[in-house]
């Protein structure tokens, strides 16, 4: 879920100005920080981080690259992507992930629904998943 929404929000920051490039890559560099510090968490050494970091980083740029290339054409696209990304096994991860593709579109219109200048004050609305909602 944290790759999906970090994805919409890139998306949409990529459609603004000189700020929201700006906020665009504090974003990605908080993101690696936070990777950074869940592996030192974790109890991977000091000499093995900045090699994993670099692993990561690089799946992590793949996976928001197959995103937007899903996201450019249909929901069964973007729904395939995101299957492959979720651990789950065929058919559960299919199921999810059919649910998961409209969802992204929803966050992403809701994103670019909203004016570059609130997203970068941190004024961000994401979409709503109700209780009812299939």
């Amino acid at each position: 879920m944290l790759s999906l929404h970090l994805f919409a929000m890139l998306h949409r920051l990529g459609q603004g100005n000189d700020e929201a490039a700006y906020l665009s890559q504090e974003l990605v560099d908080t993101f690696t920080a936070d990777m950074e510090k869940v592996l030192r968490e974790i109890g991977v050494g000091d000499l093995s981080i900045p090699e994993k970091m670099r692993g990561l980083a690089a799946s992590s740029a793949a996976l928001l690259q197959s995103y937007a290339a899903g996201f450019a054409t249909s929901d069964e696209a973007l729904a395939a992507t995101i299957a492959e990304t979720l651990p789950l096994d065929g058919d559960a991860a299919m199921t999810a992930a059919q649910s998961l593709a409209p969802y992204l579109r929803e966050v992403v219109r809701k994103l670019e629904a909203q004016q570059i200048y609130r997203l970068v004050a941190g004024k961000v609305k994401f979409h709503q998943i109700s209780e009812t909602s299939e």
